[in-house]
């Protein structure tokens, strides 16, 4: 359990850093080009270790459909929702914004996942974490200098990625196949979709910035996208989708810190909004609800 912790730490770390690499990219390419560059760099090293370790066979093709769901569930347009919502906000606020993650989440283990059924102080912990997404988005101000557009965008995707937890957990985790399995055919199917949509003029611009090329490649694509994808399915199945989307809660703090970092002006409010969402998932992470007797544990995806 404690390397499980240890991955969801990892997990919400690296996902919070995502955010600069992104506005880097879109300072230079369109939203879309830098989707294709994260996918395609982060399905390289997946695909290599798979075909090294025999990971990826013929045999897997009958969980096809599965596989395209998550590719666009957690990976094509939950990428693209936040890359073209923090193209055109602040980063502190779109990680801030990302934190609305668990939120579609328990409301998807609630409906559709009994041994995963979130309990009241879970309720508790989104509630809050709810309220401190509505304080950084402040719909009731529009001078707050937020654009709504990217404020959608920004939900859309945290609402993909969501509920690609809780269909990951109830329609892939139980036939047990390795996170690198999982991994390698999400993004494969992912890198075919988005090389369809996407066009290619002026890609190479991204070129010019050594910062934002390598920001793609490697922190978009090598560790944000084939790291991490290994990490997610490894922390699904250890600790369910609730708990498990807690990452996404650490993502805003590291996000705000970078923000900070770079000169970005944090006020009060998202600083409250901030502690708001720490304590939410605090909540989330202890709120463990009791085993039913009967209730099959699902387990580890075998190597």
């Amino acid at each position: 359990m404690a390397r499980a912790y240890a991955a969801l730490i990892a997990l919400g770390f690296i996902w919070g850093t995502n955010f600069i690499y992104m506005k880097w990219s879109t300072a230079l390419i369109t939203p879309t080009q830098t989707v294709f560059l994260r996918v395609f760099f982060g399905f390289l090293p997946l695909a290599i270790m798979a075909w090294r370790s025999g990971a990826v066979s013929r045999a897997q093709l009958r969980h096809l459909p599965h596989f395209a769901v998550m590719s666009v569930l957690a990976t094509t347009f939950y990428y693209y929702g936040f890359v073209a919502g923090t193209a055109v906000l602040p980063t502190s606020v779109a990680g801030l914004l990302s934190g609305s993650i668990p939120i579609f989440t328990f409301l998807g283990a609630f409906l559709f996942l009994r041994a995963d059924r979130p309990t009241a102080r879970m309720a508790t912990g989104v509630a809050l974490g709810f309220v401190g997404i509505v304080l950084t988005a402040q719909p009731w101000s529009a001078s707050a200098g937020v654009p709504l557009a990217g404020v959608l965008w920004m939900l859309a995707g945290t609402m993909s990625v969501g509920s690609s937890f809780v269909y990951a957990r109830r329609f892939l985790l139980p036939f047990n196949l390795n996170p690198l399995t999982l991994a390698t055919w999400q993004t494969g199917l992912a890198l075919v979709t988005i090389a369809a949509l996407t066009d290619f003029h002026g890609i190479g611009a991204i070129a010019s910035d050594t910062h934002a090329l390598l920001g793609a490649i490697i922190g978009l694509g090598v560790v944000g996208t084939g790291g991490t994808f290994l990490l997610y399915y490894y922390i699904i199945g250890r600790l369910g989708p609730v708990r498990a989307s807690g990452a996404t809660y650490i993502a805003p703090v590291v996000a705000v810190a970078i923000g900070a970092m770079i000169g970005e002006r944090i006020t009060g409010v998202e600083l409250l909004a901030l502690a708001l969402i720490l304590l939410g998932v605090v909540l989330i992470q202890t709120g463990t609800r009791k085993a039913v007797a009967g209730e099959a544990q699902p387990r580890q995806a075998e190597s």
